[in-house]
């Protein structure tokens, strides 16, 4: 049996090769699903009861007797986490192998916990034994999360794309990131497209915390490049998730680049783009807003959608939001010094030659 070489790593260790190898969280089903690293694998040494036995065996026995349990269930998972790792890294060598004919035969893995523990001590020993390169995050999780939340306390440059309603800003987005620009997609990030039929056809929203580690790396990564990032002009809530506070506050500091498109372009946009949906869905997410909206005008956007008139129907709801997007727009300090008019005919993705062209002082 060759001695231990676990290797305990820093979180600045750690993110660098999390994104060269694959990352095992250790933790419950339960706590990877509320929220994890990005990329890495469930790889749960307990189940999320098994993890509830141990956890108060621990608390009203002794730490002695939380072991013995733990061990009793770890036992006879050896074998099948050994072979679940083997595939994992043999999956992800593959990839590699494709993309570089020269790379992709290691055999390395990052393992974590909560808070760096017995549970990543306990599969960290077990995949040395075996044969695998293996590093540790010293903290777990709790040292990720401490590092993702100290993100949204940096200073970042923005550049940050306005527009109404229906101007298409997430095409622009795109379009932006194939330029080779440095992009944040925060609808992308909260699987929401901001309004209240941001959920049409997009998958379940993150969690918050979820939400949370994904932005950070992604800041993390942009902040690298040194140059400015490109983000959408968004409320400080999208959908059921929320951009932090202090980040938020930030990028309304910086210059909004307005894509100035006419109305009825938009609304052209927008019925080819939501009118295709379900027409109950539709009906819902107008109740959604009625509050907002009024009583006569969700009356009336009912109705033109029930009538199959649904530019009539999208008429009404373009009016809203743009009364709700200028009011979210002069509620910015230095407003007149931040913003710049980018006047467009249409809705195109040629559009972003006029962004890319536009001067601005940061």
């Amino acid at each position: 049996m060759r001695s231990m070489a676990v290797k305990k790593i820093t979180i600045e260790e750690f993110l660098p090769l999390a994104g060269r190898h694959p990352v095992l969280d250790v933790r419950s089903p339960g706590e990877y699903h509320h929220a994890h690293i990005e990329h890495a694998h469930c790889f749960p040494l307990f189940t999320d009861e098994e993890r509830k036995v141990v956890g108060t065996a621990y608390k009203q026995e002794s730490r002695q007797k939380a072991i013995k349990i733990g061990l009793d269930y770890f036992g006879v998972k050896m074998r099948k986490m050994v072979e679940e790792a083997e595939q994992i890294v043999d999956t992800h060598n593959a990839g590699k192998r494709k993309k570089n004919n020269n790379a992709g035969s290691e055999k390395t893995v990052l393992v974590h916990c909560w808070r760096g523990g017995m549970r990543s001590g306990a599969v960290a020993w077990l995949l040395d034994l075996y044969g695998f390169e293996v590093y540790t995050l010293v903290g777990g999780y709790k040292t990720f999360r401490r590092w993702a939340l100290d993100q949204f306390e940096k200073t970042y440059s923005f550049k940050v794309l306005g527009g109404y309603t229906g101007s298409g800003k997430t095409y622009l987005l795109d379009e932006l990131l194939k330029k080779q620009e440095n992009v944040i997609d925060l609808e992308g990030l909260a699987k929401h497209k901001g309004s209240a039929f941001g959920n049409l056809g997009m998958p379940a929203q993150p969690t918050q915390e979820q939400f949370e580690n994904l932005l950070a790396l992604r800041l993390w990564t942009a902040s690298i490049k040194e140059q400015a990032i490109w983000v959408e002009d968004e409320s400080q809530r999208i959908g059921d998730v929320n951009i932090p506070i202090n980040l938020w506050k930030q990028m309304r500091q910086h210059p909004l680049l307005f894509v100035d498109i006419p109305f009825e372009e938009r609304l052209n946009f927008l019925v080819n783009e939501y009118g295709k949906h379900e027409r109950e869905r539709l009906v819902n997410a107008i109740i959604r807003i009625k509050k907002r909206l009024g009583g006569l005008e969700t009356k009336e956007a009912i109705n033109a959608l029930i009538e199959d008139r649904v530019a009539d129907c999208f008429r009404i709801l373009l009016t809203y939001y743009d009364k709700w997007y200028l009011k979210g727009m002069h509620n910015r300090e230095q407003l007149e010094a931040l913003l710049v008019r980018i006047p467009c005919k249409t809705v195109t993705a040629s559009n972003i030659d006029l962004l890319i062209q536009q001067p601005v002082q940061q």
